[in-house]
């Protein structure tokens, strides 16, 4: 799962981010409001954490923005204000959640879970293909009575390609989603992901094969061999 992080305090950044990927997010990380808004009009995050006093652009005109546009991901806003106000005024822009400074890391990962998950609720939690089945909760992947538990990034690299059966995604593609856009990884790491899957499908007997289109990418196809 992918959160982008907006908080202009360096030190808590850092401190957010390595809980975040500690606990299998993929996290990029902004410092104002103006870079927050730029990254979430690509629209491709599963949820984003907002300070509210940033630099050039506050955390609430961010939100606005994001809603005004028509983008309904989950957003928890973090602010030193407590003021029921200032919650109200937050709720009211759009926000799925409200935590006031300082918070414990635990509440904060508890938060991000429960906001995450209301908004599967719009989609299917377990995703089908080919005999395959994917369990967005537990990262299970199943083919009749046998399962095999997904590592975070084949999860979501899965996820992306059952989500688009058939569609061609681009290396790019999953390394923007799944490992973001600052990440020092190279881009043979998503065919190297490719070929765990592969496995793990081939495992299962499952009729549904990840097919490799040469200098485009890969796609999920039914396998009738």
């Amino acid at each position: 799962m992918r959160l982008l992080l907006a908080e202009d305090e360096r030190d808590l950044s850092d401190a957010l981010v390595t809980v975040l990927k500690h606990n299998n997010y993929s996290v990029d990380a902004v410092y104002d409001g103006r870079e927050a808004l730029d990254y979430l009009s690509a629209d491709n995050y599963d949820g984003a954490i907002l300070d509210i006093m940033m630099p050039k652009m506050d955390g609430i005109a961010v939100l606005r923005k994001v809603r005004a546009a028509g983008n309904s991901i989950p957003v928890l806003l973090l602010t030193a204000k407590s003021q029921i106000d200032d919650r109200v005024e937050g709720l009211d822009s759009g926000a799925d959640d409200y935590m006031t400074k300082p918070f414990s890391m635990k509440e904060l990962l508890a938060r991000i879970r429960a906001m995450t998950r209301r908004q599967s609720v719009t989609t299917d939690n377990v995703l089908q293909f080919g005999g395959l089945s994917l369990d967005r909760s537990t990262y299970q992947l199943s083919c009749g009575e046998t399962s095999i538990r997904l590592a975070n990034k084949e999860y979501q690299m899965l996820e992306m390609l059952m989500t688009n059966p058939g569609q061609v995604i681009s290396a790019e593609q999953f390394m923007d989603k799944i490992w973001g856009y600052d990440s020092e990884s190279e881009l043979n790491v998503v065919w190297v992901y490719v070929s765990y899957l592969r496995k793990k499908i081939a495992s299962l007997g499952a009729k549904a094969c990840i097919k490799a289109t040469r200098g485009l990418g890969y796609s999920l196809e039914p396998n009738n061999d």
